[in-house]
Protein backbone atom coordinates (compact mmCIF):
# COMPACT_ATOMS: atom_id res chain seq x y z
CA UNK A 1 0.00 0.00 0.00
CA UNK A 2 1.76 3.59 -0.75
CA UNK A 3 2.60 5.21 2.13
CA UNK A 4 4.46 8.93 2.18
CA UNK A 5 6.72 9.87 4.64
CA UNK A 6 6.09 11.07 8.36
CA UNK A 7 8.06 9.68 11.50
CA UNK A 8 6.38 11.57 14.68
CA UNK A 9 5.65 9.27 17.26
CA UNK A 10 1.73 9.32 17.68
CA UNK A 11 -0.63 7.54 20.45
CA UNK A 12 -2.73 4.37 18.89
CA UNK A 13 -5.75 6.38 18.92
CA UNK A 14 -3.98 9.04 15.84
CA UNK A 15 -3.03 5.64 14.17
CA UNK A 16 -6.66 4.07 14.25
CA UNK A 17 -8.16 7.19 12.43
CA UNK A 18 -5.20 7.37 10.09
CA UNK A 19 -6.17 3.70 9.36
CA UNK A 20 -9.48 5.08 8.06
CA UNK A 21 -8.29 7.71 6.12
CA UNK A 22 -9.88 10.89 5.97
CA UNK A 23 -13.37 10.07 4.55
CA UNK A 24 -14.76 9.30 8.34
CA UNK A 25 -15.72 12.31 9.37
CA UNK A 26 -18.59 10.87 12.55
CA UNK A 27 -17.94 7.97 15.06
CA UNK A 28 -20.83 7.16 17.45
CA UNK A 29 -19.98 6.02 20.52
CA UNK A 30 -20.57 5.51 24.69
CA UNK A 31 -17.99 6.78 26.58
CA UNK A 32 -15.18 4.37 28.08
CA UNK A 33 -11.64 4.80 29.35
CA UNK A 34 -10.40 1.84 27.02
CA UNK A 35 -10.87 3.88 23.86
CA UNK A 36 -9.84 7.91 25.05
CA UNK A 37 -7.09 7.94 22.72
CA UNK A 38 -9.39 7.36 19.33
CA UNK A 39 -11.21 10.30 21.18
CA UNK A 40 -8.65 12.64 21.68
CA UNK A 41 -7.70 11.67 17.73
CA UNK A 42 -10.64 12.77 16.77
CA UNK A 43 -11.40 15.71 18.46
CA UNK A 44 -7.37 17.10 17.17
CA UNK A 45 -8.61 16.41 13.53
CA UNK A 46 -12.47 17.67 13.84
CA UNK A 47 -13.99 14.40 13.66
CA UNK A 48 -17.41 14.30 15.01
CA UNK A 49 -17.99 12.05 17.74
CA UNK A 50 -21.97 11.36 18.28
CA UNK A 51 -22.17 9.76 22.19
CA UNK A 52 -25.06 7.73 22.70
CA UNK A 53 -27.03 5.85 25.54
CA UNK A 54 -26.20 2.64 24.67
CA UNK A 55 -23.50 0.65 22.51
CA UNK A 56 -26.13 -0.80 20.63
CA UNK A 57 -27.20 2.64 19.19
CA UNK A 58 -23.92 3.83 18.68
CA UNK A 59 -22.85 0.30 16.35
CA UNK A 60 -26.54 0.72 15.00
CA UNK A 61 -26.28 4.10 13.74
CA UNK A 62 -23.00 3.44 12.28
CA UNK A 63 -24.42 0.99 10.50
CA UNK A 64 -27.44 3.22 9.45
CA UNK A 65 -24.58 5.85 8.41
CA UNK A 66 -22.80 2.91 6.46
CA UNK A 67 -26.36 2.67 4.91
CA UNK A 68 -26.96 6.02 3.92
CA UNK A 69 -23.60 7.35 2.66
CA UNK A 70 -22.38 3.74 0.77
CA UNK A 71 -18.71 3.59 2.90
CA UNK A 72 -17.90 2.57 5.95
CA UNK A 73 -19.97 3.64 9.48
CA UNK A 74 -17.31 3.81 12.58
CA UNK A 75 -18.82 2.75 16.13
CA UNK A 76 -16.18 3.07 18.72
CA UNK A 77 -17.28 1.17 22.01
CA UNK A 78 -15.13 0.21 25.52
CA UNK A 79 -14.33 -3.32 26.36
CA UNK A 80 -16.32 -6.46 27.53
CA UNK A 81 -19.94 -5.09 28.12
CA UNK A 82 -19.10 -2.38 25.95
CA UNK A 83 -18.52 -4.76 22.66
CA UNK A 84 -21.05 -7.23 23.90
CA UNK A 85 -24.03 -4.69 23.34
CA UNK A 86 -22.51 -4.76 19.51
CA UNK A 87 -23.27 -8.21 18.96
CA UNK A 88 -27.20 -7.60 17.50
CA UNK A 89 -25.89 -4.46 15.57
CA UNK A 90 -22.78 -6.80 13.86
CA UNK A 91 -25.64 -9.65 13.04
CA UNK A 92 -28.15 -7.29 11.66
CA UNK A 93 -25.17 -5.52 9.91
CA UNK A 94 -23.86 -9.29 8.18
CA UNK A 95 -27.50 -9.77 7.11
CA UNK A 96 -27.60 -6.68 5.63
CA UNK A 97 -23.98 -6.28 3.80
CA UNK A 98 -22.90 -3.01 5.51
CA UNK A 99 -19.76 -2.44 5.93
CA UNK A 100 -19.89 -1.65 9.82
CA UNK A 101 -16.49 -1.01 11.90
CA UNK A 102 -17.04 -1.34 15.46
CA UNK A 103 -13.01 -0.21 17.18
CA UNK A 104 -13.10 -1.28 20.81
CA UNK A 105 -11.45 -0.92 23.62
CA UNK A 106 -9.67 -4.12 25.92
CA UNK A 107 -7.99 -5.01 28.93
CA UNK A 108 -3.72 -5.06 28.63
CA UNK A 109 -2.40 -7.51 27.28
CA UNK A 110 0.56 -7.02 29.80
CA UNK A 111 -1.30 -8.05 32.45
CA UNK A 112 -4.15 -10.84 31.04
CA UNK A 113 -5.32 -13.11 32.86
CA UNK A 114 -4.97 -11.12 36.17
CA UNK A 115 -8.67 -10.32 35.88
CA UNK A 116 -8.56 -6.88 34.71
CA UNK A 117 -11.93 -4.36 34.46
CA UNK A 118 -13.83 -6.24 31.33
CA UNK A 119 -11.10 -8.20 30.60
CA UNK A 120 -12.77 -10.47 27.68
CA UNK A 121 -11.66 -12.20 25.12
CA UNK A 122 -14.18 -10.81 22.68
CA UNK A 123 -13.06 -12.27 19.32
CA UNK A 124 -14.48 -15.63 19.63
CA UNK A 125 -17.62 -13.85 20.39
CA UNK A 126 -17.23 -11.64 17.63
CA UNK A 127 -16.05 -13.84 14.86
CA UNK A 128 -19.12 -15.63 13.59
CA UNK A 129 -21.09 -12.28 13.03
CA UNK A 130 -18.36 -10.49 10.93
CA UNK A 131 -15.77 -11.06 7.90
CA UNK A 132 -12.95 -9.75 10.20
CA UNK A 133 -12.71 -9.80 14.16
CA UNK A 134 -8.81 -9.23 15.35
CA UNK A 135 -6.50 -7.99 18.00
CA UNK A 136 -4.08 -5.68 17.26
CA UNK A 137 -0.73 -6.42 19.08
CA UNK A 138 1.90 -3.68 18.89
CA UNK A 139 0.55 0.00 18.97
CA UNK A 140 2.91 0.26 15.67
CA UNK A 141 0.39 -2.14 13.74
CA UNK A 142 -3.16 0.00 14.78
CA UNK A 143 -2.71 2.16 11.38
CA UNK A 144 -2.65 -1.18 8.91
CA UNK A 145 -4.66 -3.20 10.98
CA UNK A 146 -7.53 -0.45 10.79
CA UNK A 147 -6.96 0.06 7.11
CA UNK A 148 -7.01 -3.43 6.18
CA UNK A 149 -9.86 -3.84 8.44
CA UNK A 150 -12.17 -1.60 6.58
CA UNK A 151 -10.66 -2.39 2.88
CA UNK A 152 -12.28 -6.03 4.04
CA UNK A 153 -15.41 -4.22 5.31
CA UNK A 154 -16.01 -2.79 1.55
CA UNK A 155 -14.99 -5.21 -0.84
CA UNK A 156 -17.99 -7.59 -1.79
CA UNK A 157 -19.78 -8.68 -0.37
CA UNK A 158 -19.80 -5.99 1.88
CA UNK A 159 -19.98 -6.53 5.54
CA UNK A 160 -18.93 -5.80 9.02
CA UNK A 161 -15.23 -5.91 10.69
CA UNK A 162 -14.13 -5.69 14.39
CA UNK A 163 -11.10 -4.48 15.88
CA UNK A 164 -9.78 -4.61 19.37
CA UNK A 165 -7.44 -2.40 21.15
CA UNK A 166 -5.34 -3.11 24.43
CA UNK A 167 -5.27 -1.03 26.82
CA UNK A 168 -1.35 -1.04 26.15
CA UNK A 169 -1.53 -0.91 22.96
CA UNK A 170 -3.68 1.68 22.11
CA UNK A 171 -2.41 4.03 24.91
CA UNK A 172 1.21 3.36 23.44
CA UNK A 173 3.37 5.55 20.72
CA UNK A 174 4.99 4.63 17.67
CA UNK A 175 6.38 5.94 14.81
CA UNK A 176 6.61 4.85 11.09
CA UNK A 177 5.00 5.99 7.85
CA UNK A 178 1.26 6.99 7.20
CA UNK A 179 -0.55 5.02 4.49
CA UNK A 180 -1.54 7.45 1.99
CA UNK A 181 -4.86 8.67 2.15
CA UNK A 182 -7.64 8.97 1.03
CA UNK A 183 -7.96 5.39 -0.44
CA UNK A 184 -10.67 4.54 -3.04
CA UNK A 185 -13.30 2.34 -1.90
CA UNK A 186 -13.22 -1.77 -3.80
CA UNK A 187 -15.85 -1.96 -6.46
CA UNK A 188 -17.43 -5.53 -7.53
CA UNK A 189 -15.43 -7.42 -9.85
CA UNK A 190 -16.42 -7.84 -13.71
CA UNK A 191 -19.72 -10.30 -14.25
CA UNK A 192 -19.40 -13.47 -16.58
CA UNK A 193 -21.18 -12.37 -19.88
CA UNK A 194 -22.26 -15.73 -20.27
CA UNK A 195 -24.16 -15.40 -17.48
CA UNK A 196 -25.16 -12.16 -17.94
CA UNK A 197 -26.81 -13.00 -21.50
CA UNK A 198 -28.81 -15.59 -20.36
CA UNK A 199 -30.26 -13.54 -17.49
CA UNK A 200 -30.88 -11.07 -20.01
CA UNK A 201 -32.44 -12.99 -23.29
CA UNK A 202 -34.69 -14.85 -20.55
CA UNK A 203 -36.06 -11.87 -19.05
CA UNK A 204 -36.73 -10.66 -22.61
CA UNK A 205 -38.11 -13.78 -23.97
CA UNK A 206 -40.47 -14.51 -21.34
CA UNK A 207 -44.33 -13.61 -21.80
CA UNK A 208 -44.78 -12.38 -17.99
CA UNK A 209 -41.19 -11.44 -16.27
CA UNK A 210 -41.07 -10.14 -13.40
CA UNK A 211 -37.80 -8.50 -11.61
CA UNK A 212 -36.96 -7.59 -8.04
CA UNK A 213 -34.85 -5.03 -6.91
CA UNK A 214 -33.13 -4.89 -3.28
CA UNK A 215 -30.57 -3.25 -1.14
CA UNK A 216 -27.55 -3.73 -3.02
CA UNK A 217 -28.98 -2.38 -5.76
CA UNK A 218 -28.80 1.08 -3.30
CA UNK A 219 -25.27 -0.10 -1.86
CA UNK A 220 -23.83 -0.34 -5.55
CA UNK A 221 -25.30 3.41 -7.40
CA UNK A 222 -27.22 1.22 -9.82
CA UNK A 223 -30.45 2.71 -9.66
CA UNK A 224 -30.32 4.27 -12.95
CA UNK A 225 -28.87 0.77 -14.65
CA UNK A 226 -31.94 -0.82 -12.85
CA UNK A 227 -33.96 1.82 -14.70
CA UNK A 228 -32.32 1.29 -18.02
CA UNK A 229 -32.82 -2.66 -17.37
CA UNK A 230 -36.45 -2.45 -17.27
CA UNK A 231 -37.13 0.48 -19.63
CA UNK A 232 -35.55 -1.35 -22.55
CA UNK A 233 -37.03 -4.94 -21.59
CA UNK A 234 -40.18 -3.83 -20.42
CA UNK A 235 -39.96 -5.71 -17.15
CA UNK A 236 -42.48 -4.92 -14.24
CA UNK A 237 -40.48 -4.47 -10.95
CA UNK A 238 -40.47 -4.42 -7.08
CA UNK A 239 -38.78 -3.45 -4.28
CA UNK A 240 -37.65 -4.36 -1.09
CA UNK A 241 -35.05 -3.21 2.02
CA UNK A 242 -32.79 0.06 0.67
CA UNK A 243 -33.89 -1.36 -3.20
CA UNK A 244 -37.25 0.93 -2.65
CA UNK A 245 -36.63 4.21 -4.61
CA UNK A 246 -34.29 3.18 -6.45
CA UNK A 247 -37.03 2.93 -9.51
CA UNK A 248 -39.40 5.87 -8.29
CA UNK A 249 -42.74 4.93 -6.82
CA UNK A 250 -44.01 7.06 -10.05
CA UNK A 251 -42.05 4.99 -12.22
CA UNK A 252 -44.43 3.50 -15.06
CA UNK A 253 -43.29 -0.47 -14.49
CA UNK A 254 -42.88 -0.20 -10.94
CA UNK A 255 -45.59 -1.62 -8.35
CA UNK A 256 -45.93 -2.46 -4.92
CA UNK A 257 -49.20 -4.42 -4.21
CA UNK A 258 -48.89 -7.11 -6.78
CA UNK A 259 -45.84 -9.22 -4.94
CA UNK A 260 -48.33 -12.15 -4.72
CA UNK A 261 -48.87 -12.49 -8.52
CA UNK A 262 -44.64 -13.04 -8.79
CA UNK A 263 -46.31 -16.59 -8.68
CA UNK A 264 -47.70 -16.12 -12.14
CA UNK A 265 -44.73 -14.96 -13.40
CA UNK A 266 -42.65 -17.17 -15.90
CA UNK A 267 -39.50 -15.63 -15.13
CA UNK A 268 -38.36 -13.91 -12.15
CA UNK A 269 -35.19 -11.78 -11.59
CA UNK A 270 -34.19 -11.36 -8.28
CA UNK A 271 -31.72 -8.38 -8.25
CA UNK A 272 -29.35 -7.76 -4.68
CA UNK A 273 -30.80 -9.37 -2.36
CA UNK A 274 -31.17 -12.75 -0.71
CA UNK A 275 -34.01 -15.32 -2.17
CA UNK A 276 -34.74 -15.43 1.92
CA UNK A 277 -38.40 -15.63 3.52
CA UNK A 278 -38.94 -12.32 2.39
CA UNK A 279 -38.91 -13.43 -1.07
CA UNK A 280 -40.55 -17.15 -0.14
CA UNK A 281 -36.88 -18.51 -0.35
CA UNK A 282 -37.32 -17.99 -4.21
CA UNK A 283 -40.02 -20.05 -4.52
CA UNK A 284 -42.09 -18.57 -7.52
CA UNK A 285 -44.54 -21.34 -7.93
CA UNK A 286 -42.85 -22.60 -11.62
CA UNK A 287 -41.09 -19.60 -12.32
CA UNK A 288 -37.29 -19.75 -13.94
CA UNK A 289 -35.30 -17.98 -11.24
CA UNK A 290 -32.34 -15.32 -11.92
CA UNK A 291 -30.42 -14.29 -8.87
CA UNK A 292 -28.00 -11.22 -9.80
CA UNK A 293 -25.57 -10.76 -7.03
CA UNK A 294 -22.52 -8.08 -6.21
CA UNK A 295 -20.51 -11.60 -5.64
CA UNK A 296 -20.44 -15.16 -5.85
CA UNK A 297 -20.60 -15.67 -2.22
CA UNK A 298 -24.14 -14.62 -1.54
CA UNK A 299 -25.97 -16.26 -4.58
CA UNK A 300 -28.38 -18.51 -3.68
CA UNK A 301 -28.05 -22.08 -3.02
CA UNK A 302 -30.83 -23.51 -1.79
CA UNK A 303 -32.97 -22.86 -5.61
CA UNK A 304 -32.27 -24.37 -9.00
CA UNK A 305 -31.12 -20.97 -10.70
CA UNK A 306 -31.95 -20.47 -14.48
CA UNK A 307 -28.99 -17.65 -14.43
CA UNK A 308 -26.74 -16.57 -11.61
CA UNK A 309 -24.57 -13.51 -12.98
CA UNK A 310 -22.35 -12.04 -9.89
CA UNK A 311 -20.27 -8.75 -9.94
CA UNK A 312 -20.82 -5.19 -10.41
CA UNK A 313 -24.54 -4.60 -10.48
CA UNK A 314 -24.58 -1.93 -13.28
CA UNK A 315 -22.45 -4.05 -15.53
CA UNK A 316 -24.96 -6.96 -14.65
CA UNK A 317 -27.88 -4.66 -15.50
CA UNK A 318 -26.93 -2.87 -18.39
CA UNK A 319 -25.48 -5.93 -19.73
CA UNK A 320 -29.03 -7.83 -19.62
CA UNK A 321 -30.26 -4.83 -21.38
CA UNK A 322 -28.32 -5.00 -24.48
CA UNK A 323 -28.47 -9.15 -24.56
CA UNK A 324 -32.36 -8.81 -24.39
CA UNK A 325 -33.27 -5.80 -26.33
CA UNK A 326 -32.76 -7.78 -30.18
CA UNK A 327 -35.24 -10.47 -28.89
CA UNK A 328 -38.21 -9.00 -26.73
CA UNK A 329 -41.37 -10.55 -26.51
CA UNK A 330 -44.28 -8.68 -26.23
CA UNK A 331 -45.36 -7.87 -22.02
CA UNK A 332 -47.67 -5.46 -22.39
CA UNK A 333 -50.35 -7.85 -21.61
CA UNK A 334 -48.80 -8.84 -18.75
CA UNK A 335 -47.96 -5.18 -17.89
CA UNK A 336 -51.51 -4.34 -18.43
CA UNK A 337 -52.70 -7.29 -15.85
CA UNK A 338 -50.58 -5.80 -13.13
CA UNK A 339 -51.30 -2.68 -13.80
CA UNK A 340 -54.81 -2.97 -13.00
CA UNK A 341 -54.13 -5.46 -10.26
CA UNK A 342 -52.38 -2.23 -9.08
CA UNK A 343 -54.54 0.07 -9.45
CA UNK A 344 -57.17 -2.08 -7.98
CA UNK A 345 -55.84 -2.66 -4.76
CA UNK A 346 -54.45 0.72 -4.40
CA UNK A 347 -57.90 1.87 -4.51
CA UNK A 348 -58.82 -0.60 -2.08
CA UNK A 349 -56.51 1.18 0.45
CA UNK A 350 -57.69 4.43 0.26
CA UNK A 351 -60.48 3.29 2.42
CA UNK A 352 -58.36 2.35 5.39
CA UNK A 353 -55.87 5.07 4.73
CA UNK A 354 -59.14 7.67 5.19
CA UNK A 355 -60.37 5.21 8.44
CA UNK A 356 -62.47 7.03 10.49
CA UNK A 357 -62.70 4.21 12.75
CA UNK A 358 -62.67 5.43 16.59
CA UNK A 359 -60.21 2.78 17.43
CA UNK A 360 -57.68 4.36 15.38
CA UNK A 361 -56.20 1.66 11.89
CA UNK A 362 -52.55 2.12 11.89
CA UNK A 363 -53.36 2.86 8.18
CA UNK A 364 -54.87 6.35 9.07
CA UNK A 365 -51.29 7.16 10.02
CA UNK A 366 -49.84 6.27 7.14
CA UNK A 367 -52.93 8.32 5.29
CA UNK A 368 -51.76 11.99 7.16
CA UNK A 369 -48.49 11.13 7.04
CA UNK A 370 -47.98 10.64 2.81
CA UNK A 371 -49.37 14.24 2.37
CA UNK A 372 -46.62 15.84 4.64
CA UNK A 373 -43.91 13.90 3.85
CA UNK A 374 -40.84 15.29 1.29
CA UNK A 375 -40.05 13.22 -1.84
CA UNK A 376 -36.94 13.29 -0.19
CA UNK A 377 -37.42 12.69 3.35
CA UNK A 378 -35.37 9.42 5.12
CA UNK A 379 -38.64 7.00 6.38
CA UNK A 380 -37.30 4.46 9.22
CA UNK A 381 -39.05 1.44 9.93
CA UNK A 382 -38.65 -0.35 13.22
CA UNK A 383 -41.62 -2.40 14.63
CA UNK A 384 -43.62 -5.19 13.57
CA UNK A 385 -47.08 -4.76 11.98
CA UNK A 386 -47.06 -1.17 12.45
CA UNK A 387 -43.69 -0.95 10.25
CA UNK A 388 -45.10 -3.51 7.96
CA UNK A 389 -48.71 -1.31 7.55
CA UNK A 390 -46.16 1.49 6.54
CA UNK A 391 -43.84 -1.06 3.60
CA UNK A 392 -47.20 -1.28 1.95
CA UNK A 393 -48.65 2.16 2.07
CA UNK A 394 -45.62 4.40 1.65
CA UNK A 395 -43.71 5.12 -1.38
CA UNK A 396 -40.06 5.68 -2.04
CA UNK A 397 -39.74 7.93 -4.83
CA UNK A 398 -36.35 8.48 -4.10
CA UNK A 399 -32.98 5.94 -3.51
CA UNK A 400 -31.39 5.98 -0.20
CA UNK A 401 -34.68 7.56 1.38
CA UNK A 402 -36.15 3.91 2.85
CA UNK A 403 -34.20 2.16 6.09
CA UNK A 404 -35.66 -0.94 7.99
CA UNK A 405 -33.86 -2.94 10.44
CA UNK A 406 -33.92 -6.30 6.96
CA UNK A 407 -33.62 -9.76 6.86
CA UNK A 408 -32.19 -10.27 10.40
CA UNK A 409 -35.37 -8.69 11.82
CA UNK A 410 -33.65 -7.28 14.90
CA UNK A 411 -35.81 -4.64 16.77
CA UNK A 412 -33.95 -1.52 18.21
CA UNK A 413 -32.83 -0.19 15.20
CA UNK A 414 -34.52 2.56 14.63
CA UNK A 415 -33.22 4.98 17.06
CA UNK A 416 -29.51 4.90 16.05
CA UNK A 417 -30.42 4.73 12.04
CA UNK A 418 -32.74 8.04 13.36
CA UNK A 419 -29.42 9.79 14.59
CA UNK A 420 -27.38 8.42 11.20
CA UNK A 421 -29.78 10.02 8.71
CA UNK A 422 -30.34 13.09 11.03
CA UNK A 423 -26.34 13.57 10.59
CA UNK A 424 -25.84 12.46 6.89
CA UNK A 425 -29.08 14.69 6.07
CA UNK A 426 -29.55 17.57 8.42
CA UNK A 427 -32.19 19.99 6.24
CA UNK A 428 -34.09 16.85 4.91
CA UNK A 429 -37.28 15.46 7.19
CA UNK A 430 -36.32 12.05 8.65
CA UNK A 431 -39.05 10.26 10.54
CA UNK A 432 -39.03 7.45 12.39
CA UNK A 433 -41.64 4.82 12.62
CA UNK A 434 -41.80 2.96 15.65
CA UNK A 435 -43.71 0.19 17.06
CA UNK A 436 -44.31 0.40 20.79
CA UNK A 437 -42.51 -2.30 21.66
CA UNK A 438 -39.56 -1.92 19.16
CA UNK A 439 -39.44 1.65 20.79
CA UNK A 440 -38.42 0.13 24.36
CA UNK A 441 -35.33 -1.41 23.14
CA UNK A 442 -33.83 2.44 22.78
CA UNK A 443 -36.44 5.07 24.15
CA UNK A 444 -33.70 6.41 25.98
CA UNK A 445 -31.54 7.42 22.99
CA UNK A 446 -34.09 9.91 22.59
CA UNK A 447 -32.01 11.78 24.95
CA UNK A 448 -29.09 11.22 22.07
CA UNK A 449 -31.21 13.23 19.36
CA UNK A 450 -32.01 15.86 22.12
CA UNK A 451 -28.08 16.70 23.29
CA UNK A 452 -26.86 16.47 19.78
CA UNK A 453 -30.01 18.80 18.40
CA UNK A 454 -31.32 16.77 16.19
CA UNK A 455 -34.90 16.85 15.12
CA UNK A 456 -36.18 13.79 14.17
CA UNK A 457 -40.23 12.87 14.16
CA UNK A 458 -40.98 9.73 16.29
CA UNK A 459 -44.07 8.12 15.18
CA UNK A 460 -45.61 5.61 17.56
CA UNK A 461 -47.99 2.84 16.65
CA UNK A 462 -49.26 2.24 20.14
CA UNK A 463 -51.39 -0.92 20.46
CA UNK A 464 -50.34 -2.12 24.11
CA UNK A 465 -49.70 -5.26 22.39
CA UNK A 466 -46.11 -7.24 20.94
CA UNK A 467 -49.12 -7.61 17.98
CA UNK A 468 -46.90 -9.85 15.87
CA UNK A 469 -46.74 -12.65 18.99
CA UNK A 470 -49.72 -12.07 20.39
CA UNK A 471 -52.35 -12.63 17.78
CA UNK A 472 -50.59 -15.84 16.25
CA UNK A 473 -50.23 -16.95 19.57
CA UNK A 474 -54.22 -16.65 20.07
CA UNK A 475 -54.39 -18.38 16.54
CA UNK A 476 -52.55 -21.71 17.79
CA UNK A 477 -53.33 -21.91 21.45
CA UNK A 478 -56.54 -19.75 21.86
CA UNK A 479 -54.78 -18.04 24.76
CA UNK A 480 -51.93 -15.51 24.65
CA UNK A 481 -49.10 -14.83 27.11
CA UNK A 482 -45.88 -12.71 27.37
CA UNK A 483 -47.72 -10.57 24.91
CA UNK A 484 -49.45 -7.11 26.61
CA UNK A 485 -47.38 -3.76 27.32
CA UNK A 486 -49.10 -0.96 29.07
CA UNK A 487 -52.52 0.49 27.37
CA UNK A 488 -51.47 3.88 26.20
CA UNK A 489 -48.49 4.08 27.47
CA UNK A 490 -47.02 7.66 27.70
CA UNK A 491 -43.97 7.36 25.23
CA UNK A 492 -44.84 11.25 24.29
CA UNK A 493 -44.06 12.34 28.50
CA UNK A 494 -41.09 10.46 27.98
CA UNK A 495 -40.01 12.45 25.34
CA UNK A 496 -40.51 15.70 27.14
CA UNK A 497 -38.82 14.14 30.31
CA UNK A 498 -35.66 14.05 27.92
CA UNK A 499 -35.80 17.31 26.59
CA UNK A 500 -38.01 16.97 23.39
CA UNK A 501 -41.61 17.02 22.89
CA UNK A 502 -44.45 15.01 22.04
CA UNK A 503 -48.03 14.43 22.44
CA UNK A 504 -50.73 11.78 22.31
CA UNK A 505 -53.48 11.14 19.82
CA UNK A 506 -56.49 8.93 20.35
CA UNK A 507 -58.76 10.21 18.07
CA UNK A 508 -58.29 10.28 13.42
CA UNK A 509 -58.62 14.04 13.48
CA UNK A 510 -55.77 14.68 15.73
CA UNK A 511 -53.23 12.65 13.67
CA UNK A 512 -52.61 15.33 10.51
CA UNK A 513 -52.24 18.45 13.17
CA UNK A 514 -50.18 16.79 15.67
CA UNK A 515 -47.98 15.70 12.70
CA UNK A 516 -47.66 19.11 11.48
CA UNK A 517 -46.80 20.35 15.07
CA UNK A 518 -44.14 17.48 14.94
CA UNK A 519 -42.69 18.67 11.85
CA UNK A 520 -42.69 22.44 12.57
CA UNK A 521 -40.72 21.29 16.23
CA UNK A 522 -37.49 21.62 15.61
CA UNK A 523 -37.26 19.79 18.55
CA UNK A 524 -37.24 15.42 18.55
CA UNK A 525 -40.67 14.77 19.00
CA UNK A 526 -42.88 11.93 19.90
CA UNK A 527 -46.38 11.72 18.19
CA UNK A 528 -47.89 9.08 20.27
CA UNK A 529 -50.66 7.84 18.66
CA UNK A 530 -53.05 5.10 20.15
CA UNK A 531 -54.07 2.30 17.31
CA UNK A 532 -56.29 -0.62 17.77
CA UNK A 533 -54.68 -3.84 18.56
CA UNK A 534 -57.22 -5.59 17.17
CA UNK A 535 -56.23 -4.82 13.45
CA UNK A 536 -53.64 -7.46 12.06
CA UNK A 537 -51.22 -6.75 9.07
CA UNK A 538 -52.51 -10.19 5.89
CA UNK A 539 -48.84 -11.41 6.08
CA UNK A 540 -47.87 -14.17 3.12
CA UNK A 541 -44.01 -14.44 3.44
CA UNK A 542 -43.22 -17.41 5.89
CA UNK A 543 -40.51 -17.27 9.18
CA UNK A 544 -39.14 -20.60 8.18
Amino acid sequence: MPVSPGRAERHGGDLALAGLGRKTRTIFTLSGGHVFPIYDACTKAGVQIIDVRHEQTAAFAAEGLAKLTRGPGVAVVTAGPGVTNTVSALSTAQHNGSPLIVLAGRAAGSGWGRGSLQELDHIPIIAPVTKLAVTVGTTSAIEGTVAEAQRVALVSHRGPVFVDLPLDVIYGMAGGPTLASPRPFPKSADPDPEQVTRAGRLLASARRPMLVAGSDVWWEGASSSLRRCVETLRVPALANGMGRGCLSAAHELAFARARDLLREADVVAVVGTPLDFRLSFGDFGGAAVVHVTDSPAVRATHVELAAAPAGELSKVLEGMAEAGAARLADHEPWIARLRDEERARREADEVLLGSEAAAIHPARIYGELRRRLDRDAVVIGDGGDFVSWAGRLVDSYEPGCWMDPGPYGCLGTGLGYAIAAKVVHPDRQVVLLAGDGALGFSAMDIDTLVRHRLAVVIVVGNNGIWGLEKHPMRAIYGYDVAADLQAECRYDEVARALGGDGEIVRHPAGIGPALDRAFAAGVAYVVNVVIDPAVVYPRTSSLG
